[in-house]
Formats: structure tokens, C-alpha cells, sequence
């Protein structure tokens, strides 16, 4: 069986919120207790300084023919990454094994979901190096800071903020998120994409979904998706072995990211982006994003 690796005491903190604070306010479970982000853009962490958060353009260095966003899916097992565009992937989760190795300079790497950090902190601290852009959540840079918050001071932090339940203010309702005048929605409201990505990004049942907003804004000619499988959420990550997989929603949020990711991808096409998946195996097929096998492994 998948583990959560939420502590029980972050377990207690969440129903709490959800009983005492009520639907509108039950997120402030992400940055409680102790972690808080002042006017200029500082996060503290029990009343001292951490980091400064970054903007999105720390990732630009000029033009870019490609940005790889590259997920954990047994599939990447099977390509070979050395291939993908020099400090063009940003590494999601469990794919910063590749960090050192195969992809070897990362533009980014991305933590969503501090369960992450409860089953992986040392790996982070092995394969995330000092200069290095990361995109963390609120509940992330908690959860790090509740580990060794001086790990953060020689990172480049680049916040994900949910839209639809921002960092210090209330949960936003349906006709406050379609008055944002950065925010794509599709006609039933239910799927949204972000074109000012610093400002908050729509998050989907995946981190690729928040990344995806962030791979956008810096307009590359192509994003290519490498280990977004979905439908195989369930199996072990290409770095886990059977039976000590930790727990993925991915497989039952399948629906939900497809539905933001055919957004972003209606929203790329107008500013001339293409998208390219790198998985035979990826449910990307089902929104018409071409599988590509360029990455396969020859000669083995």
C-alpha cells in the first residue's frame, strides 16, 4: 500500500483548520504554524528571515527553442534525458534523481506538495544545489523550514501561489477568480491557466499543471512533457521499486489535470508555443499532444 508520509501532527493541523476555520480559510493549515511572508517579499520562519522570493524571469536567459517539464512516470525509465536541451528541463518531484546525471544543470526544479519533503528531504538536500531556481508552494517551504530552514538561504525561490487559495487572504470565489485580469478560464469555469504566473497559478491535481503556467510565460517555441504518464500513476515512479511507491492522487485527478492542460495548451497555440509529449504511455494523447520518440533509448 502507498504511503502519505504526512505526519500525524500535520494530519491534526489539517482537520483543525478545516473545523475551526472553515472552507474559506482551512488553507492557512499551508503556512501554519510559523512560516509568514512579508511586504517585501521575505519569507520568515518563526519570526526570522529565510529567503527572499524570486519572479518567474530568473528563468529566462535569453531565447529558448525548448523547455522540458519532466514528471516521475516509469516511462522515463526508457528514454535516454541526456538528449533534452541543455538547462532547459525543470524537474518535477522524484525526477530530481536526474539532477547531476542525466539532466545535468536543471533550469528549475518544482515541489508542490510538502509530503515530498516528509519522504525526501536528504534527497533534496543531496540533488538540489546551492544558486539553484526552485519553484515551492507555501506548504513546501514550511515543511522544509520544519527541517533545516538555513537550507533555503542559497536557493533561488520562486513561489507557487494558488489562485484559487492565495497565501494570506481567503479562499477566492468563482466570480473573483474570472474578475483577475491574468486568468484564463474554459466556458464552464472549472479549468483556468494563469498568463501571470508571480501573481498565482491554478494548480490541478499535478505540479506539472502549476509548472505548466510557468513553462508558458517564458515562451519558449516548444514544451516538451517527459515522465507525464497519468494513466500509470499507480505503479511504482521510475526510481521506486514495487511496493514502496509513496501515495500519487494523480491517477484520480486525471480528468482535472487534462482539463488544465488542454487550457494551457489552447492558450500556448495563440502565442505560438507547440507542445510535444515524450511518453508512449501518457493519457497527454487523449488532448492531442503528439507523442514524440525522439528520446527513445537505441542500441541497448
Amino acid at each position: 500500500m502507498a504511503r502519505t508520509d504526512r505526519p500525524l501532527s500535520r494530519s491534526l493541523i489539517k482537520l483543525g483548520a478545516r473545523l475551526f476555520l472553515g472552507r474559506n480559510l482551512a488553507h492557512a493549515q499551508d503556512w501554519f504554524p510559523g512560516l509568514s511572508i512579508d511586504g517585501k517579499r521575505v519569507v520568515n520562519y518563526r519570526g526570522q528571515p529565510v529567503v527572499g522570493l524570486e519572479g518567474t524571469d530568473i528563468l529566462l536567459d535569453g531565447s529558448r527553442a525548448w523547455i522540458h517539464i519532466v514528471g516521475s512516470g516509469p516511462s522515463v525509465a526508457d528514454g535516454d534525458l541526456s538528449r533534452l536541451d541543455p538547462g532547459g528541463a525543470i524537474l518535477l518531484n522524484g525526477a530530481i534523481h536526474l539532477a547531476g546525471g542525466p539532466v545535468a544543470a536543471p533550469l528549475a526544479v518544482a515541489v508542490e506538495d510538502e509530503r515530498f519533503v516528509y519522504r525526501h528531504f536528504e534527497l533534496m538536500r543531496e540533488k538540489i544545489a546551492a544558486g539553484q531556481a526552485c519553484l515551492f508552494s507555501v506548504a513546501v517551504l514550511r515543511a522544509i523550514c520544519e527541517h533545516d530552514r538555513g537550507w533555503l538561504a542559497d536557493k533561488r525561490v520562486v513561489l507557487i501561489n494558488d489562485i484559487r487559495k492565495p497565501y494570506g487572504l481567503p479562499r477566492r470565489t468563482a466570480a473573483q477568480i474570472s474578475g483577475l485580469d491574468f486568468v484564463r478560464l474554459d466556458p464552464t469555469g472549472e479549468y483556468g491557466f494563469s498568463l501571470a504566473p508571480d501573481r498565482g497559478v491554478f494548480q490541478g491535481g499535478s505540479v506539472a499543471v502549476s509548472v505548466l503556467q510557468f513553462a508558458v510565460a517564458l515562451r519558449p517555441m516548444m514544451i516538451g512533457f517527459v515522465g507525464i504518464d497519468i494513466r500509470n500513476a499507480r505503479q511504482p515512479r521510475f526510481y521506486e521499486e514495487r511496493g514502496t511507491s509513496a501515495f500519487s492522487g494523480v491517477a484520480d485527478a486525471e480528468g482535472r489535470i487534462l482539463g488544465h492542460i488542454a487550457l494551457a495548451k489552447a492558450v500556448a497555440e495563440e502565442q505560438g508555443i507547440g507542445f510535444s509529449n515524450f511518453s508512449p504511455v501518457s493519457a497527454l494523447a487523449d488532448i492531442a499532444i503528439a507523442y514524440d520518440d525522439r528520446l527513445v533509448r537505441t542500441g541497448v
